[in-house]
This record gives C-alpha cells, structure tokens and sequence, in this order.
C-alpha cells in the first residue's frame, strides 16, 4: 500500500520550486519587457507610417462639421510607397550598423544596453515589413512582392536629386571662387607683361657719349722766322762736317766763307 504521507513532502517540494521558478520567470519577463520598453529607440519616429494611418482612419463624414470626400486609394498607395521607402533605409542602416556594433560587443566597447536597442530595432522593422506587405496585398493582389523594387526605385530617385541640389548649393560658391582665381591669374599675367614692355623700352633707349672730364691739349705755336732761318743753316752745315775732307785745306776754307756769304745775302 502507497503510503502519501511520505510522498507528499516531496511532492509539496516540486510543487514549491516549480511555482517558485513560474513566479521568477515571470517576474523577470515583465521586469525586462519595462527595461527595453524604458530603453531610447533606435530610430525616431516613423512619420511616414503615422501619415499612412492618419489618411488610412481619416472619418469622411464626422458630427459638427461639413462632410468631406473620402481620400483617394491612390493617395493611400502613394502614401504606403512612401512608408515602404523609409522602411528599405532604415533596413540599410540597420545592415551597415549591425556588424560593427556587434565587434564592439565583443570586446566590450559598448553595454549590453546598446545592443538590446538595436536588437529590439531589428525586430520592429521585421514586424513593419510584414505590415507593409499585408497592407499592399490588401489593395492589390501579389503587389506585396514588388511593392519594395518600386520603393528602392524611388529611394535611389531620392538620392539623385538630393546630391544634384547640393551640387547646386556648391555651384555659385565654385563660381565665385573660379571668377577669384581668374582674376588673379589675369592680373598676374598683366604684370609681366608690363614688366616685358618696360624692360624693352629700357633697351632701346639710344645712350649719350659721356663729356670729356679733361681738355685736350693746346697746340704748340708756331715757330718764328728767325729760328727757322737758323735751323736751315745748322741743317746745311751738318753734311758739311760729316763728308770726307779734301785735298787742300784752304778750299774747305774758302768753301765755308762762301756759305757764311750765303747765309749773310
């Protein structure tokens, strides 16, 4: 026969540790559900999802107020495609983020708080992505498989047009700049060509004989007459004592009488 009474304190054990672990378990659900419910989100709202519910449960018809049209379901499409484009970059970031946040983990750069967030981003844009695709299936069938192509085609549109208009913002700033540097170029260019002008002018200026600092000479003057008179008769008597002597003496004698004789006519 069983006897319960040696049974029951173990059973009345696993029945306090099993209620035990219950309330732990429980407990420790809510506690971390508050934490990540208290934790910053990832990203900032969604304005685009918020839009899309607004135009989605907009009343047509309402109390105290004029009735107003009902809105378009093409306004509704373009409004989902809008939701559906925000949501494919938000997905990007996620995928650029995730791998180098995850390094950091590792090595213990950032909390385990930072990574809860991001974790609970990713689980968000899951459930987002598959609200999306339900929502485009409602309005059009198996338009959900392609609703995300034409999203990226708009995206990548989006992109285009934002660097063409910061090109536009930079392009009077470029243009001032370049109107600048032409300027000076210009005014250098200018510059030597003045300096050119100016040192062939310098070179072709004829140059002007410098004056005498000293006078020249004067002239000797002239000879007188009665000095020329006796340099004839010394110049006549030099032949005379250099030619040989002659035979007699007395006609050497009388010759120089006849010269003095000359001299004296």
């Amino acid at each position: 026969m069983v006897n319960w009474l040696s049974l029951a304190v173990p059973l009345a054990y696993l029945g306090i540790l099993i209620g035990s672990l219950a309330t732990f378990s429980s407990l420790y659900r809510k506690r971390k559900a508050q934490k990540a419910a208290s934790l910053e989100a990832w990203f900032p709202a969604h304005l685009q999802r918020d839009i899309y519910f607004s135009l989605m449960h907009l009343d047509p018809s309402s109390q105290n107020e004029k009735k107003t049209v009902a809105v378009p379901e093409s306004v509704l499409k373009a409004s989902l495609l809008r939701r559906a484009t925000e949501d494919i970059r938000r997905v990007m970031a996620l995928r650029a983020q995730k791998q180098a946040l995850s390094t950091l983990l590792q090595r213990g750069s950032v909390g385990d708080d930072l990574w809860q967030r991001f974790l609970r981003a990713e689980r968000e844009m899951e459930d987002e992505v598959r609200d999306v695709v339900s929502e485009a299936n409602a309005y059009v069938p198996n338009w959900g498989q392609t609703i995300f192509q034409s999203a990226n085609e708009m995206l990548n549109n989006d992109i285009y047009r934002t660097r063409i208009a910061e090109h536009q913002e930079k392009l009077a700033e470029e243009r001032e700049w370049w109107d600048k540097k032409k300027t000076s170029v210009r005014e250098g260019f200018m510059k030597e060509l003045n300096e050119e002008e100016a040192s062939g002018s310098t070179a072709a200026r004829p140059t002007t004989p410098s004056k005498p600092t000293e006078s020249a000479p004067a002239a000797a003057p002239a000879p007188s007459v009665q000095g020329s008179d006796d340099d004839a008769v010394l110049v006549e008597a030099v032949p005379s004592v250099n030619s040989p002597a002659s035979p007699s003496t007395g006609g050497g004698a009388g010759g120089g009488k006849k010269k003095k004789g000359k001299g004296k006519k």
